[in-house]
């Protein structure tokens, strides 16, 4: 977490905002070629053996293959999953989101290439095995992760929890992964190593060791009134917790953004900001 906290001091001024809408964008491109032009699919796949032969522009033209076949399905899932894309960029901020997409695109193209130098220099016929199938997969267990409480509607009329929506994509990927050949294997790990190096490495968990429990405790049980409302003399600070009480001046590496699911202007850390209870006036 701290290696991302300085890319995005020193890049973060770089970094898309609404990236979630050039990524429906780009598909929305690739209807256009799937019904007017599919012969050109051909030429835009991830294939190794032909980007080495100069065909460079594979290494991006894969992204414009849509994950799915034209349908009234599909579009209601590609709004669904720009709403969970753009849920996501608010929570973590649009860096951090696009670090999270960029990488995904990275590992898979380093896993097409990975493959190549195992088959010895053959064709992979990209298109069948490396999509962006498993990168918009990565966006749902993300979301599932971070709003596992929220609900969303199943048809539009079945409430469901996210995170158990998350529990069955998970099984259907490890399904995948077990039923299909080490080539699909290899294909499914690279698209979704965003997803592991940002929850399994990356995240946190400090907020639910020993120290953390015994942390709080303290805290609640010595908390004092915030200067900056009751006129005492202590440090004014311009952050706080709205769940631990934790200031800018608690720790050096401490990260606070507003929560969009909630009512109100209520600012959490980065501890709390996935695992608070949404605050509603209603």
């Amino acid at each position: 977490m701290k290696f991302l906290n300085k890319l995005e001091r020193k890049f973060g001024r770089y970094a898309i905002h609404n990236l979630a809408a050039y990524i429906i964008g780009m598909y929305v491109i690739g209807y256009v070629f799937y019904f007017f032009m599919p012969d050109i699919f051909q030429w835009l796949t991830l294939e190794p053996y032909y980007i080495l032969r100069g065909q460079i522009w594979r290494l991006v033209t894969w992204l414009l293959i849509p994950p799915e076949s034209p349908g009234i399905f599909t579009i209601i899932m590609l709004f669904f999953y720009y709403s969970l894309g753009i849920s996501l960029e608010r929570a973590w901020g649009a860096f951090r989101f696009n670090v999270y997409i960029l990488l995904g695109m990275i590992s898979t193209v380093l896993g097409a290439f990975l493959l190549y130098a195992i088959l010895g220099g053959g064709r992979l016929f990209g298109n069948a095995f490396f999509s962006t199938y498993y990168i918009n997969m990565s966006i749902f267990l993300a979301f599932a992760m971070s709003y596992p409480n929220e609900r969303v509607y199943l048809y539009f009329f079945i409430p469901v929890k996210m995170k158990w929506m998350g529990y069955l994509y998970l099984f259907f990927i490890v399904y995948s992964f077990v039923t299909t050949s080490w080539v699909g294997r290899v294909a499914i790990l690279a698209s979704l190593l965003n997803f592991i190096v940002f929850f399994l490495i990356t995240r946190d968990y400090r907020r639910i060791s020993p120290g953390e429990f015994k942390r709080r405790y303290d805290f609640k049980k010595n908390v004092q009134p915030n200067p900056r409302r009751s006129g005492g003399s202590g440090p004014v600070t311009k952050h706080k917790c709205a769940v631990c009480g934790r200031t800018e001046l608690d720790g050096d590496d401490l990260e606070f953004r507003f929560c969009s699911k909630c009512d109100g202007n209520y600012e959490y850390c980065q501890d709390h900001l996935f695992t608070h209870k949404h605050v509603h006036k209603n």
